[in-house]
């Protein structure tokens, strides 16, 4: 299991760090994947495989990103990409970091 810093230029996003779904985002599932509307934003976005939407949708039933990674069964040869990808919906928003006490999902 690889745990460490943040993928390369992304800042602000841990992998050891427990995360959830934003509270203005709503995601649908589609065959491709799933939908994703930030109410705030008002942007639209795909996550494009049915294995991101499982990461995505199971982040704040687990401690850290990791834990969501196992729990989803992502192969541990596309993890790094997966980390990649994860990095890139906190910085657009999507996901959240979740704090002590943080019921909302």
């Amino acid at each position: 299991m690889h745990r460490g810093a943040s993928p390369a230029g992304v800042d602000g996003f841990s992998p050891d760090a427990p995360y959830r779904i934003s509270g203005s985002v709503s995601v649908r599932p589609e065959t491709f994947g799933a939908l994703v509307y930030d109410f705030h934003t008002r942007r639209l976005s795909f996550l494009k495989t049915r294995l991101l939407v499982r990461v995505v949708e199971g982040l704040a039933d687990h401690p850290d990103v990791h834990g969501a990674l196992e729990a989803a069964e992502v192969p541990a040869h596309q993890r790094e990409q997966y980390l990649k990808a994860l990095a890139g919906l906190a910085q657009a928003g999507t996901i959240q970091p979740r704090f002590q006490g943080d019921t909302t999902t």
